[in-house]
């Protein structure tokens, strides 16, 4: 009896410790601790702990596969902290693939970290509107160069691929595709998920032709 009521008593002071998430989703119904599997507190506990430290975006929809979910976070948290390119070169790289899918909340969000970045926000404006932008420095065009052309092409040519190298090194080039791959993951997850707006904001972007 003494074992079941420390049990208890355990359990519900870790409950009072955990903090307070406010998690969204459409398909996707949103997960309370309550309503989460061990396994899925666990993948929560993990993106809390780590540099995110926070439960939005994709993460509830990731949360339905917790094993690779957080194998998925943890790589995801390395692209969007890397440290081998400057923050305004990794923005410029994923608003160009939140654009390529029509990612609204990716949008949303990224395109406002470009802009605290540093990244002009003529640029933003021409990426969300489907253009090239005029105003591009050298190093930024670079990165839109390499990111652009494998998304609609699927192929990097060498004078591109050598741009790339000579800026970002090899490492860089690794890290750009990585985090290309990561953010169109978390477009999709997204894109099927129809994930909420903040606020029931608007979509910041227009469908292309």
């Amino acid at each position: 009896m003494r074992v079941a009521s420390f049990l208890l008593s355990t359990l519900v002071l870790a409950a009072q410790q955990r903090p307070e998430i406010n998690l969204q989703g459409d398909r996707f119904a949103a997960l309370t601790w309550e309503t989460m599997t061990p396994e899925q507190r666990k993948m929560a506990e993990s993106v809390l702990s780590g540099p995110r430290a926070a439960l939005g975006g994709p993460m509830n929809i990731l949360l339905r596969s917790p094993a690779m979910g957080d194998l998925a976070q943890q790589f995801g948290a390395s692209m969007r902290f890397l440290t081998s390119m400057p923050a305004k070169q990794r923005e410029l790289a994923i608003i160009l693939v939140a654009r390529h899918w029509t990612a609204q909340f990716e949008w949303q969000a990224h395109a406002r970290a470009a802009e605290q970045a540093g990244l002009d926000a003529a640029i933003i404006r021409d990426i969300a509107e489907g253009r090239r932008p005029s105003k591009l420095t050298a190093e930024e065009a670079v990165v839109y160069n390499f990111t652009t052309e494998l998304l609609t092409t699927h192929q990097v040519s060498d004078p591109t691929y050598a741009a790339a190298k000579a800026q970002l090194g090899e490492r860089g080039v690794v890290d750009l595709i990585g985090l290309m791959g990561w953010y169109q993951m978390v477009s999709m997850l997204l894109n099927v998920d129809r994930y909420p707006l903040p606020d029931g904001a608007p979509p910041p972007l227009k469908a292309l032709p």
